[in-house]
């Protein structure tokens, strides 16, 4: 959890259990947006997580002003990417890591040489 509550958090993951705990991390009237195409379920979670005014909002579509915008301020926020990655002929046991939670981030695929 960020050490400050936030006024907003935004998840891109498709990962519906990051819902409840972007509630968690938000202050009375934040909003949690969902920007991703696709999601998995949210689980079920407490009402309190979502009282107090908090939102959760789906965008279905950004516009290219909307990228280069969030492409502009991205820079002055402090964010840690994790990212482990495979050879593509690596993707087996890439895909059995991600099953056994053998990391955190994100798994990347890459081509001999690159």
């Amino acid at each position: 959890m960020p050490p400050d509550k936030l006024d907003a958090a935004i998840i891109f993951a498709p990962v519906g259990p990051l819902v409840p705990q972007a509630l968690k991390a938000v202050k009375k009237g934040g909003s949690v947006i969902c920007a991703g195409i696709h999601m998995s379920d949210i689980p079920s979670f407490p009402y309190s997580d979502l009282w107090e005014e908090r939102s959760i909002e789906s965008v279905a579509n950004l516009t290219r002003r909307d990228g280069t915008e969030f492409m502009q301020l991205a820079p002055e926020v402090p964010i840690e990417s994790q990212v482990t990655t495979y050879s593509l002929t690596d993707a087996n046991q890439a895909l059995n890591d991600l099953r056994a939670g053998k990391f955190d981030g994100s798994a990347v695929l890459t081509i001999s040489g690159e």
